[in-house]
Protein backbone atom coordinates (compact mmCIF):
# COMPACT_ATOMS: atom_id res chain seq x y z
CA UNK A 1 0.00 0.00 0.00
CA UNK A 2 2.76 2.47 0.99
CA UNK A 3 4.73 1.58 -2.14
CA UNK A 4 1.63 2.33 -4.23
CA UNK A 5 1.28 5.83 -2.69
CA UNK A 6 4.91 6.60 -3.55
CA UNK A 7 4.58 5.11 -7.04
CA UNK A 8 1.46 7.20 -7.77
CA UNK A 9 3.25 10.31 -6.49
CA UNK A 10 6.26 9.65 -8.72
CA UNK A 11 3.99 9.24 -11.72
CA UNK A 12 1.98 12.42 -11.03
CA UNK A 13 5.10 14.52 -10.41
CA UNK A 14 7.12 13.28 -13.39
CA UNK A 15 8.93 15.99 -15.35
CA UNK A 16 10.37 14.45 -18.53
CA UNK A 17 12.33 16.84 -20.76
CA UNK A 18 9.50 16.89 -23.33
CA UNK A 19 7.06 18.22 -20.70
CA UNK A 20 9.57 20.83 -19.51
CA UNK A 21 10.09 22.07 -23.08
CA UNK A 22 6.31 22.57 -23.29
CA UNK A 23 6.30 24.44 -19.95
CA UNK A 24 9.15 26.71 -21.18
CA UNK A 25 7.42 27.38 -24.52
CA UNK A 26 4.16 28.28 -22.78
CA UNK A 27 6.00 30.54 -20.33
CA UNK A 28 7.45 32.43 -23.31
CA UNK A 29 3.96 32.64 -24.90
CA UNK A 30 2.44 33.93 -21.65
CA UNK A 31 5.20 36.55 -21.44
CA UNK A 32 4.33 37.80 -24.93
CA UNK A 33 0.61 37.89 -24.10
CA UNK A 34 1.29 39.85 -20.90
CA UNK A 35 3.38 42.41 -22.81
CA UNK A 36 0.64 42.74 -25.45
CA UNK A 37 -2.02 44.16 -23.12
CA UNK A 38 -2.83 44.60 -19.42
CA UNK A 39 -4.52 41.47 -18.15
CA UNK A 40 -3.58 39.56 -21.30
CA UNK A 41 -1.88 36.80 -19.32
CA UNK A 42 -1.82 35.17 -15.90
CA UNK A 43 1.82 36.30 -15.86
CA UNK A 44 1.29 40.01 -15.23
CA UNK A 45 4.46 41.34 -16.92
CA UNK A 46 4.39 44.63 -14.99
CA UNK A 47 6.41 47.62 -16.16
CA UNK A 48 8.91 48.49 -13.42
CA UNK A 49 9.73 51.90 -14.98
CA UNK A 50 13.39 51.04 -14.41
CA UNK A 51 14.85 51.91 -17.81
CA UNK A 52 18.45 52.43 -16.69
CA UNK A 53 20.32 49.72 -14.83
CA UNK A 54 23.56 50.47 -12.97
CA UNK A 55 26.72 50.40 -15.08
CA UNK A 56 29.47 50.68 -12.45
CA UNK A 57 30.15 54.32 -13.34
CA UNK A 58 27.84 55.71 -10.61
CA UNK A 59 29.34 57.95 -7.91
CA UNK A 60 28.12 59.30 -4.60
CA UNK A 61 26.35 58.18 -1.43
CA UNK A 62 23.02 56.35 -1.68
CA UNK A 63 20.62 54.61 0.66
CA UNK A 64 18.60 51.42 0.28
CA UNK A 65 15.59 50.22 2.26
CA UNK A 66 14.46 46.61 1.86
CA UNK A 67 11.04 45.70 3.28
CA UNK A 68 9.72 42.27 2.44
CA UNK A 69 9.18 40.24 5.56
CA UNK A 70 9.33 40.28 9.32
CA UNK A 71 12.59 42.27 9.22
CA UNK A 72 13.63 45.22 7.14
CA UNK A 73 17.12 46.28 6.17
CA UNK A 74 18.57 49.76 5.77
CA UNK A 75 21.85 50.25 3.99
CA UNK A 76 24.20 52.95 2.83
CA UNK A 77 26.64 52.60 -0.03
CA UNK A 78 29.37 54.91 -1.20
CA UNK A 79 30.03 54.48 -4.92
CA UNK A 80 33.38 55.49 -6.35
CA UNK A 81 32.78 55.14 -10.10
CA UNK A 82 34.53 52.92 -12.63
CA UNK A 83 37.70 51.95 -10.82
CA UNK A 84 36.51 51.90 -7.25
CA UNK A 85 32.91 50.62 -7.55
CA UNK A 86 31.56 50.20 -4.00
CA UNK A 87 33.99 52.09 -1.76
CA UNK A 88 32.06 51.46 1.44
CA UNK A 89 28.85 49.83 2.59
CA UNK A 90 27.07 49.64 5.90
CA UNK A 91 23.77 48.02 6.75
CA UNK A 92 21.48 47.31 9.67
CA UNK A 93 18.68 44.78 10.00
CA UNK A 94 15.69 45.65 12.16
CA UNK A 95 12.95 43.29 13.39
CA UNK A 96 9.43 44.67 12.93
CA UNK A 97 7.33 44.38 16.12
CA UNK A 98 4.42 42.01 15.42
CA UNK A 99 1.71 44.52 16.37
CA UNK A 100 2.92 46.91 13.64
CA UNK A 101 2.18 44.31 10.92
CA UNK A 102 -1.55 44.64 11.46
CA UNK A 103 -1.83 48.16 12.88
CA UNK A 104 -1.94 51.37 10.86
CA UNK A 105 0.33 52.42 8.00
CA UNK A 106 1.28 55.57 9.95
CA UNK A 107 2.66 53.40 12.76
CA UNK A 108 4.54 51.03 10.46
CA UNK A 109 6.14 53.70 8.27
CA UNK A 110 6.75 55.88 11.34
CA UNK A 111 8.74 53.04 12.92
CA UNK A 112 10.72 52.45 9.71
CA UNK A 113 11.48 56.19 9.32
CA UNK A 114 12.66 56.51 12.94
CA UNK A 115 15.06 53.57 12.48
CA UNK A 116 16.26 55.08 9.21
CA UNK A 117 16.83 58.44 10.96
CA UNK A 118 19.03 56.70 13.56
CA UNK A 119 20.98 55.03 10.73
CA UNK A 120 21.41 58.32 8.80
CA UNK A 121 22.65 60.03 11.98
CA UNK A 122 25.66 57.68 11.94
CA UNK A 123 26.68 58.92 8.50
CA UNK A 124 30.26 59.97 8.07
CA UNK A 125 30.43 63.76 8.46
CA UNK A 126 32.68 63.91 5.39
CA UNK A 127 29.69 63.24 3.14
CA UNK A 128 28.32 66.56 2.04
CA UNK A 129 25.06 67.13 0.21
CA UNK A 130 25.71 70.62 -1.12
CA UNK A 131 23.94 72.67 -3.84
CA UNK A 132 20.51 71.74 -2.54
CA UNK A 133 21.12 68.06 -3.35
CA UNK A 134 19.10 65.64 -1.26
CA UNK A 135 20.06 62.23 -0.07
CA UNK A 136 18.50 59.61 -2.34
CA UNK A 137 17.04 56.25 -1.46
CA UNK A 138 15.93 53.15 -3.34
CA UNK A 139 12.99 51.34 -1.75
CA UNK A 140 12.61 47.57 -2.23
CA UNK A 141 9.00 46.76 -1.35
CA UNK A 142 8.29 43.07 -1.91
CA UNK A 143 4.50 43.13 -1.96
CA UNK A 144 2.19 43.38 -5.00
CA UNK A 145 2.23 46.98 -6.21
CA UNK A 146 0.67 48.69 -9.21
CA UNK A 147 3.49 50.86 -10.43
CA UNK A 148 2.75 54.21 -12.12
CA UNK A 149 6.30 55.57 -12.42
CA UNK A 150 9.79 54.81 -11.11
CA UNK A 151 8.86 56.28 -7.69
CA UNK A 152 5.09 55.89 -7.50
CA UNK A 153 3.24 52.68 -6.77
CA UNK A 154 -0.03 51.77 -5.06
CA UNK A 155 -0.28 48.69 -2.87
CA UNK A 156 -2.55 46.02 -4.41
CA UNK A 157 -2.60 43.73 -1.36
CA UNK A 158 -0.46 42.66 1.55
CA UNK A 159 1.01 39.15 1.66
CA UNK A 160 3.04 37.18 4.23
CA UNK A 161 2.22 38.25 7.81
CA UNK A 162 1.09 41.81 6.99
CA UNK A 163 -2.47 43.09 7.08
CA UNK A 164 -2.67 46.89 7.27
CA UNK A 165 -5.98 47.80 5.64
CA UNK A 166 -5.49 51.56 5.40
CA UNK A 167 -2.44 51.15 3.13
CA UNK A 168 -4.18 49.11 0.41
CA UNK A 169 -4.72 51.21 -2.71
CA UNK A 170 -2.38 53.90 -1.35
CA UNK A 171 0.97 55.17 -2.64
CA UNK A 172 3.59 53.45 -0.47
CA UNK A 173 6.34 55.93 -1.44
CA UNK A 174 4.09 58.80 -0.32
CA UNK A 175 3.56 57.03 3.03
CA UNK A 176 7.31 56.59 3.51
CA UNK A 177 8.10 60.15 2.34
CA UNK A 178 5.58 61.63 4.84
CA UNK A 179 6.99 59.52 7.68
CA UNK A 180 10.57 60.59 6.84
CA UNK A 181 9.58 64.26 6.76
CA UNK A 182 8.06 63.90 10.26
CA UNK A 183 11.46 62.61 11.38
CA UNK A 184 13.14 65.66 9.79
CA UNK A 185 14.82 63.46 7.18
CA UNK A 186 15.58 65.23 3.92
CA UNK A 187 15.63 62.13 1.70
CA UNK A 188 14.16 61.71 -1.78
CA UNK A 189 12.84 58.24 -2.71
CA UNK A 190 14.35 57.92 -6.18
CA UNK A 191 13.02 54.44 -6.99
CA UNK A 192 10.43 51.92 -5.85
CA UNK A 193 11.29 48.35 -6.86
CA UNK A 194 10.61 44.75 -5.84
CA UNK A 195 13.14 42.13 -4.78
CA UNK A 196 13.49 40.50 -8.21
CA UNK A 197 14.28 43.88 -9.85
CA UNK A 198 16.71 44.65 -7.01
CA UNK A 199 18.45 41.30 -7.47
CA UNK A 200 18.84 42.00 -11.20
CA UNK A 201 20.25 45.50 -10.57
CA UNK A 202 22.70 44.34 -7.89
CA UNK A 203 24.22 41.79 -10.27
CA UNK A 204 24.12 44.02 -13.38
CA UNK A 205 26.34 46.53 -11.54
CA UNK A 206 29.22 44.04 -11.78
CA UNK A 207 28.34 42.23 -15.00
CA UNK A 208 26.71 43.80 -18.05
CA UNK A 209 25.64 40.38 -19.37
CA UNK A 210 23.09 39.92 -16.56
CA UNK A 211 19.65 39.68 -18.19
CA UNK A 212 17.41 38.47 -15.35
CA UNK A 213 17.05 38.45 -11.58
CA UNK A 214 15.08 35.59 -10.02
CA UNK A 215 13.91 34.78 -6.50
CA UNK A 216 13.51 31.22 -5.26
CA UNK A 217 12.79 31.60 -1.57
CA UNK A 218 9.58 31.58 0.46
CA UNK A 219 7.93 32.64 -2.80
CA UNK A 220 9.22 33.04 -6.35
CA UNK A 221 9.38 35.82 -8.93
CA UNK A 222 11.50 36.96 -11.86
CA UNK A 223 12.45 40.25 -13.51
CA UNK A 224 14.32 40.63 -16.78
CA UNK A 225 15.46 43.26 -19.28
CA UNK A 226 13.12 43.69 -22.25
CA UNK A 227 13.49 45.86 -25.33
CA UNK A 228 11.02 48.75 -24.87
CA UNK A 229 9.85 48.43 -28.49
CA UNK A 230 8.81 44.81 -27.76
CA UNK A 231 6.15 45.96 -25.28
CA UNK A 232 2.95 46.70 -27.26
CA UNK A 233 1.07 47.80 -24.11
CA UNK A 234 3.67 50.54 -23.45
CA UNK A 235 2.07 53.97 -23.86
CA UNK A 236 3.97 57.18 -24.39
CA UNK A 237 7.53 57.92 -25.38
CA UNK A 238 10.01 55.04 -25.33
CA UNK A 239 12.89 55.51 -22.87
CA UNK A 240 16.20 56.74 -24.30
CA UNK A 241 17.96 53.59 -23.13
CA UNK A 242 15.61 51.50 -25.29
CA UNK A 243 15.22 49.09 -22.36
CA UNK A 244 12.61 48.39 -19.70
CA UNK A 245 12.88 46.02 -16.76
CA UNK A 246 9.77 43.83 -16.54
CA UNK A 247 8.57 42.46 -13.22
CA UNK A 248 7.00 39.22 -14.39
CA UNK A 249 5.07 38.14 -11.27
CA UNK A 250 5.55 34.65 -12.68
CA UNK A 251 4.38 32.84 -9.53
CA UNK A 252 0.88 33.03 -11.05
CA UNK A 253 1.92 31.12 -14.19
CA UNK A 254 -0.27 28.13 -15.00
CA UNK A 255 -0.22 25.58 -17.78
CA UNK A 256 -2.03 22.31 -18.37
CA UNK A 257 1.46 20.80 -18.68
CA UNK A 258 2.27 21.44 -15.00
CA UNK A 259 2.38 18.07 -13.21
CA UNK A 260 -0.14 18.63 -10.41
CA UNK A 261 -0.92 15.89 -7.85
CA UNK A 262 -3.93 15.36 -5.56
CA UNK A 263 -1.85 16.84 -2.71
CA UNK A 264 -1.23 20.07 -4.68
CA UNK A 265 -4.91 20.31 -5.58
CA UNK A 266 -5.94 19.95 -1.91
CA UNK A 267 -3.31 22.49 -0.79
CA UNK A 268 -4.47 24.96 -3.44
CA UNK A 269 -8.16 24.51 -2.56
CA UNK A 270 -7.51 25.20 1.13
CA UNK A 271 -5.13 28.12 0.52
CA UNK A 272 -5.89 31.83 0.92
CA UNK A 273 -5.75 32.25 -2.88
CA UNK A 274 -7.27 29.13 -4.54
CA UNK A 275 -6.57 28.87 -8.26
CA UNK A 276 -3.77 31.44 -8.09
CA UNK A 277 0.04 31.26 -7.82
CA UNK A 278 0.08 27.61 -8.98
CA UNK A 279 3.68 27.78 -10.27
CA UNK A 280 4.76 29.28 -6.94
CA UNK A 281 2.92 26.56 -5.02
CA UNK A 282 4.87 23.90 -6.95
CA UNK A 283 8.33 25.49 -6.72
CA UNK A 284 8.80 27.66 -3.64
CA UNK A 285 9.91 27.22 -0.08
CA UNK A 286 6.62 28.13 1.55
CA UNK A 287 4.88 25.07 0.11
CA UNK A 288 7.28 22.15 -0.41
CA UNK A 289 7.32 21.03 3.22
CA UNK A 290 3.52 21.25 3.32
CA UNK A 291 3.15 19.04 0.21
CA UNK A 292 5.44 16.43 1.78
CA UNK A 293 3.41 16.58 5.03
CA UNK A 294 0.23 15.79 3.10
CA UNK A 295 1.85 12.76 1.45
CA UNK A 296 3.13 11.48 4.81
CA UNK A 297 -0.32 11.94 6.34
CA UNK A 298 -1.91 9.81 3.60
CA UNK A 299 0.79 7.15 4.11
CA UNK A 300 0.11 7.12 7.83
CA UNK A 301 -3.68 6.89 7.49
CA UNK A 302 -3.69 4.24 4.76
CA UNK A 303 -0.83 1.99 5.83
CA UNK A 304 1.07 0.86 8.87
CA UNK A 305 4.25 2.62 7.71
CA UNK A 306 4.69 4.70 10.86
CA UNK A 307 2.92 2.34 13.27
CA UNK A 308 0.67 3.73 16.00
CA UNK A 309 1.29 7.49 16.25
CA UNK A 310 -0.36 10.66 17.52
CA UNK A 311 -1.51 12.44 14.34
CA UNK A 312 -1.86 15.91 15.90
CA UNK A 313 1.29 17.42 14.38
CA UNK A 314 1.08 15.44 11.16
CA UNK A 315 -2.41 16.88 10.66
CA UNK A 316 -1.32 20.47 11.35
CA UNK A 317 -1.06 22.54 8.17
CA UNK A 318 2.41 23.95 7.45
CA UNK A 319 3.88 22.27 10.53
CA UNK A 320 6.50 20.53 8.37
CA UNK A 321 8.56 23.26 6.76
CA UNK A 322 10.97 23.27 3.84
CA UNK A 323 14.11 23.64 6.04
CA UNK A 324 13.02 20.39 7.77
CA UNK A 325 12.71 18.46 4.50
CA UNK A 326 15.96 19.96 3.20
CA UNK A 327 17.80 18.67 6.30
CA UNK A 328 16.32 15.20 5.72
CA UNK A 329 17.07 15.30 1.99
CA UNK A 330 20.74 16.08 2.66
CA UNK A 331 21.16 13.37 5.33
CA UNK A 332 24.23 11.29 4.41
CA UNK A 333 24.50 9.24 7.61
CA UNK A 334 24.42 5.47 6.90
CA UNK A 335 21.32 4.92 9.07
CA UNK A 336 19.60 8.22 8.12
CA UNK A 337 19.88 9.43 11.70
CA UNK A 338 18.93 13.03 10.83
CA UNK A 339 15.73 11.82 9.12
CA UNK A 340 14.83 9.89 12.30
CA UNK A 341 15.51 12.96 14.47
CA UNK A 342 13.48 15.34 12.28
CA UNK A 343 10.50 12.97 12.08
CA UNK A 344 10.49 12.64 15.86
CA UNK A 345 11.12 16.34 16.61
CA UNK A 346 8.69 17.86 14.15
CA UNK A 347 5.97 15.22 13.66
CA UNK A 348 6.27 13.00 16.76
CA UNK A 349 6.91 9.97 14.55
CA UNK A 350 9.37 7.81 16.51
CA UNK A 351 10.91 4.38 16.10
CA UNK A 352 10.91 4.34 12.28
CA UNK A 353 12.72 1.59 10.38
CA UNK A 354 15.55 2.39 7.98
CA UNK A 355 13.29 1.27 5.14
CA UNK A 356 10.62 3.80 6.20
CA UNK A 357 13.20 6.58 6.49
CA UNK A 358 14.43 5.78 2.96
CA UNK A 359 10.83 6.06 1.75
CA UNK A 360 10.48 9.50 3.38
CA UNK A 361 13.65 10.69 1.61
CA UNK A 362 12.30 9.31 -1.66
CA UNK A 363 9.08 11.31 -1.25
CA UNK A 364 11.06 14.49 -0.48
CA UNK A 365 13.26 13.85 -3.51
CA UNK A 366 10.21 13.52 -5.82
CA UNK A 367 8.73 16.83 -4.61
CA UNK A 368 12.04 18.76 -4.56
CA UNK A 369 13.14 17.46 -7.98
CA UNK A 370 9.83 18.44 -9.52
CA UNK A 371 10.22 21.94 -8.02
CA UNK A 372 13.78 22.35 -9.29
CA UNK A 373 13.00 21.03 -12.78
CA UNK A 374 9.96 23.30 -13.14
CA UNK A 375 12.08 26.21 -11.88
CA UNK A 376 14.63 25.47 -14.62
CA UNK A 377 11.83 25.36 -17.21
CA UNK A 378 10.80 28.87 -16.13
CA UNK A 379 14.35 30.13 -16.70
CA UNK A 380 14.39 28.39 -20.08
CA UNK A 381 11.14 30.24 -20.88
CA UNK A 382 12.77 33.64 -20.27
CA UNK A 383 15.79 32.67 -22.41
CA UNK A 384 13.44 31.43 -25.15
CA UNK A 385 11.44 34.70 -25.15
CA UNK A 386 14.67 36.69 -25.55
CA UNK A 387 16.09 34.37 -28.23
CA UNK A 388 18.96 33.56 -25.88
CA UNK A 389 18.28 29.82 -25.71
CA UNK A 390 20.66 29.36 -28.63
CA UNK A 391 17.92 29.89 -31.21
CA UNK A 392 18.80 33.48 -32.18
CA UNK A 393 21.49 35.23 -30.13
CA UNK A 394 24.78 33.44 -29.55
CA UNK A 395 26.03 35.51 -26.63
CA UNK A 396 26.70 35.15 -22.93
CA UNK A 397 23.59 35.45 -20.74
CA UNK A 398 23.76 35.63 -16.95
CA UNK A 399 20.80 34.90 -14.67
CA UNK A 400 21.26 35.88 -11.04
CA UNK A 401 19.23 34.05 -8.38
CA UNK A 402 18.52 34.96 -4.77
CA UNK A 403 16.46 33.35 -2.01
CA UNK A 404 16.86 30.63 0.59
CA UNK A 405 15.77 27.76 -1.65
CA UNK A 406 18.59 28.46 -4.08
CA UNK A 407 21.16 29.45 -1.46
CA UNK A 408 20.60 26.76 1.18
CA UNK A 409 18.81 23.83 -0.49
CA UNK A 410 21.84 22.40 -2.30
CA UNK A 411 20.02 19.50 -4.02
CA UNK A 412 17.38 21.92 -5.36
CA UNK A 413 20.08 24.22 -6.74
CA UNK A 414 22.13 21.44 -8.37
CA UNK A 415 19.05 19.87 -9.92
CA UNK A 416 17.94 23.26 -11.28
CA UNK A 417 21.35 23.84 -12.88
CA UNK A 418 21.65 20.38 -14.48
CA UNK A 419 18.05 20.55 -15.75
CA UNK A 420 18.63 23.92 -17.41
CA UNK A 421 21.71 22.49 -19.19
CA UNK A 422 19.63 19.49 -20.27
CA UNK A 423 16.93 21.78 -21.73
CA UNK A 424 19.33 24.13 -23.51
CA UNK A 425 21.65 21.45 -24.91
CA UNK A 426 25.41 21.31 -24.60
CA UNK A 427 26.35 24.18 -26.93
CA UNK A 428 23.76 26.73 -25.76
CA UNK A 429 24.20 25.94 -22.07
CA UNK A 430 27.87 27.01 -22.33
CA UNK A 431 26.62 30.56 -22.96
CA UNK A 432 24.25 30.66 -19.97
CA UNK A 433 25.61 31.36 -16.50
CA UNK A 434 23.63 30.94 -13.28
CA UNK A 435 24.98 33.02 -10.39
CA UNK A 436 23.95 33.32 -6.78
CA UNK A 437 23.10 36.95 -5.96
CA UNK A 438 25.68 37.95 -3.36
CA UNK A 439 24.26 41.30 -2.36
CA UNK A 440 20.53 40.68 -2.44
CA UNK A 441 17.82 43.17 -3.32
CA UNK A 442 18.69 45.95 -0.82
CA UNK A 443 21.93 46.93 -2.52
CA UNK A 444 20.14 46.78 -5.87
CA UNK A 445 17.67 49.40 -4.61
CA UNK A 446 20.50 51.78 -3.68
CA UNK A 447 22.15 51.18 -7.09
CA UNK A 448 18.90 51.89 -8.98
CA UNK A 449 18.55 55.09 -6.93
CA UNK A 450 22.05 55.97 -8.19
CA UNK A 451 21.32 55.14 -11.84
CA UNK A 452 18.11 57.25 -11.72
CA UNK A 453 19.62 60.00 -9.56
CA UNK A 454 18.35 63.58 -9.88
CA UNK A 455 21.60 64.97 -8.48
CA UNK A 456 24.25 63.98 -10.94
CA UNK A 457 24.81 62.58 -14.37
CA UNK A 458 25.69 59.00 -13.65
Amino acid sequence: MAEQVVEDLRERCATPASLLHDVAAEMADEMRAGLEKEGGSRVKMLLSYVDKLPTGREEGLFYGLDLGGTNFRVLRVKLGGNDKRIVNRESREVAIPTHLMSGSSTELFGFIASELATFVADEDKGNSFANGNKRELGFTFSFPVRQHSISLGTLVKWTKAFCIEDAVGEDVVGKLQTAMEKQGLDIHVAALINDAVGTLAGARYYDEDVIAGVIFGTGTNAAYVEKANAIPKWEGELPKSGDMVINMEWGNYYSCHLPVSEYDQALDKESLNPGEQIYEKLTSGMYLGEIVRRVLLKLSLQSATFGEIDHTKLKTHFHLRTPHISAMHHDETPDLKIVAEKLEETLEIAGTSLETRKMVVEIIDIIARRAARLAAAGLAGILKKLGRDGSIEKRRSVITIDGGMFEHYVKFRKCLETTLSELLGEESSKLVVIKHADDGPGIGAALIAASHSQNRNV
